[in-house]
């Protein structure tokens, strides 16, 4: 507009030369490359204002869906980590089973063993026992009762079939009762064991680990001692004593490399994460 004032004024005075005219001219054309710049100018904010309003609405859109794939990641990640949990507790009942099982097997042997000895025929007598020549007095018939007490494997065996069924505290009472009375039986250990083994089933786990101590202590040369040091490190993993439990397993593989029980620590030594050379 200052630019313009000179023209009116020369117009106005009415002594407007060529050179005037072209100077306006000129002025007249840089105003309007300056605003042809200023347009240019301002339709370049409004685009990058676009762009921007663009770039932030992605910006916001690419947010959200990072949030819902990490809420995704995170349900995935809870689901593994239940898939693991269920996978560990089916591997530690197995091996429980396993070892179960085993003991059973001992048991029914040791069991054979005992009956058989019960069974085994008298030894004949010998010449210089012969009968005498001398005439016998004649003997009067006596019924004699028949004697009610009962025999020691009939009281283990009944003290094991109530483990064999879960009744815990009878299985409990059963082998007490056969160790009050029969302290000397080769049974004797199996008792042991099993009263850890009912008090284990009843999740009174320390008291379990005492008694496999006991078992280990009195009888450390029996087949029940890999089997309660093996259960002592099953007993620290359900009181969550991981570490007590690794030492217990890996004591079992070096005191009885060859037994079944040794077999199962390593598996379950693997499952923990530790692998032995």
């Amino acid at each position: 507009m200052r630019k313009l004032l000179p023209l009116a004024l020369i117009l106005l005075g009415g002594c407007a030369t060529s050179s005037d005219v072209q100077k306006l001219q000129s002025e007249i054309r840089e105003l309007q490359d300056q605003l042809a710049q200023v347009r240019r100018t301002s339709a370049a904010k409004e685009e990058v204002q676009n762009v921007n309003q663009r770039i932030a609405d992605q910006t916001q859109q690419l947010l959200k869906s990072n949030a819902t794939l990490i809420a995704k990641v995170d349900q995935i990640e809870e689901r593994v980590n239940n898939a693991q949990g269920s996978i560990e507790q089916t591997n530690y009942r197995l091996d429980q089973l396993a070892q179960q099982l085993t003991q059973s097997q001992h048991d029914i042997d040791d069991l054979k063993a005992a009956v058989a000895r019960v069974a085994a025929p008298a030894p004949a007598p010998s010449a210089s026992a012969a009968a005498p020549t001398a005439p016998q007095p004649v003997m009067t018939e006596v019924n004699v009762p028949a004697s009610t007490s009962e025999n020691p494997m009939e009281v283990y065996q009944a003290a094991y079939r109530d483990y064999q069924r879960g009744n815990w505290d009878l299985a409990l009472a059963g082998f007490r009762d056969f160790l009050a009375r029969y302290p000397e039986s080769e049974l004797a250990p199996n008792a042991e064991y099993w009263i850890g083994e009912s008090l284990y089933s009843q999740k009174k786990y320390s008291e379990a680990i005492d008694q496999f101590n006991r078992v280990v202590d009195k009888y450390p040369k029996s087949d029940k001692a890999p089997a309660a040091l093996l259960k002592k490190g099953y007993g620290y993993l359900a009181m969550n004593d991981r570490p007590r439990a690794i030492v217990q397993f890996q004591y079992v593989v070096h005191e009885y490399p060859n037994s079944r029980e040794a077999a199962l620590a390593k598996d379950r030594l693997r499952q923990l994460g530790i692998n032995l050379q």
